[in-house]
């Protein structure tokens, strides 16, 4: 019987959630496909990357790489000389490991490593999760040999001959509840009777949806609906103490079974992140979308105008949120048709086993 050859991956990105989740994803399928397969992550110094990949049981390199800053070009001399070492400190990173291939999924880790790996001709393949290409993958794109993508029309930042729309690999204990609806509810401490409203402003919060639902909580709890409100950990203590003492709300900073929220929930309130569509589409759940303006490109309202473009999800502007957000909510739970019809048409927008297709794309590109 032949011997399955082993391969080397490099996988290279984060910075937030968003690039971290999907990486892990495609690194969970590269060892479900051969458990011998080595991977070596890479990543930016002091960023999310640097706790979570080890926390998921792989190695992590880290880059001293850091973003360019817009304002205030002065101190940049310092971003090029980080730069300049991170680029150092890949070419140390490619002869130590020697991978078969290089995947980028975003963020500042990738630019520099997979740069210095196009250099040495190695294969590389980019992740793309956003409807609005990033600027690194952007640069990475002429020399990459292939590009994954979550949306259409994505010709206008890639090369159509490279793109292969595979959608974003998602955290795989989402699509896993097998509880009803009523029991989510129940589970997680709600009336099951009763409409649930599950607001996530990610790991870290969003002051603006934060605000925004301390002013409108109560004109949602008076409909008879339920709150169930992520703060993240910056905005938990504070938003704890607005949610003390209302019935049928609770506040909390990260919730761990995010299967079951969502199961509960009649309606998302959430940032418009890449991930948390995908998310979104693959469960079919009714959404009212936030884009966070603070996002290079303003890349998460075109995300969301993707859906909104085909009625797939309800948006509101990050300045209009503290004034309408109650008014929206409250809409949208009163027209269960409307909910349905927004159900139907996000879930029709799903691209499933994301990260198996990725890595049939990886394994295509090792046995040319």
């Amino acid at each position: 019987m032949k011997k399955e050859k082993t391969y080397k991956v490099l996988v290279s990105g984060g910075g937030t959630g968003g690039h971290i989740f999907p990486a892990l994803s495609i690194a969970n399928a590269l060892k479900r496909r051969n458990n011998n397969t080595e991977i070596l992550f890479v990543g930016a110094e002091g960023r999310m990357e640097m706790e979570r990949v080890p926390a998921a049981g792989y190695e992590i390199v880290g880059l001293p790489v850091c973003g360019f800053d817009r304002r205030r070009l002065w101190r940049n001399i310092k971003v090029l000389f980080k730069l300049w070492k991170s680029m150092r400190r890949a070419q140390k990173v490619l002869r130590d490991f020697q991978p078969d291939i290089a995947v980028g999924v975003g963020g500042y880790a990738s630019g520099p490593m997979l740069k210095e790996a196009q250099k040495k001709g190695i294969p590389t393949l980019l992740q793309e999760q956003n409807s609005y290409a990033g600027v690194t993958n952007k640069l990475l794109a002429k020399k990459a040999n292939a590009i994954c993508v979550a949306y259409e029309e994505m010709e206008r930042f890639f090369p159509a001959d490279k793109i292969i729309l595979t959608g974003n690999p998602v955290r795989a204990n989402i699509l896993n509840c097998e509880l009803t609806q009523q029991q989510a509810k129940e589970q997680l401490g709600f009336d099951p009777s009763r409409k649930l409203v599950l607001v996530v402003g990610g790991s870290l919060g969003a002051r603006t949806i934060n605000d925004s639902v301390a002013i409108a909580l109560d004109q949602i709890i008076s409909t008879g609906a339920q709150v169930m409100w992520q703060t993240g950990k910056i905005y938990a203590q504070e938003c704890s103490q607005i949610a003390q003492g209302k019935n049928g709300v609770i506040a909390t900073a990260f919730i761990s079974d995010m299967n079951v929220a969502y199961r509960a929930a009649d309606l998302v309130v959430s940032r418009a992140g890449a991930g948390t569509i995908s998310e979104l589409q693959l469960l079919g759940m009714p959404v009212l979308l936030v884009p966070s303006p603070n996002v290079a490109e303003d890349h998460q309202r075109k995300n969301a105008q993707a859906l909104v473009d085909k009625n797939a999800a309800v948006m509101l502007l990050d300045a209009d949120c503290r004034s309408k957000l109650s008014h929206e909510v409250i809409a949208l739970l009163d027209d269960d048709a409307r909910r349905e019809e927004l159900s139907r048409n996000i879930k029709k927008m799903a691209l499933v086993d994301a990260d198996e297709k990725i890595v049939d794309k990886i394994y295509e590109l090792l046995n040319k």
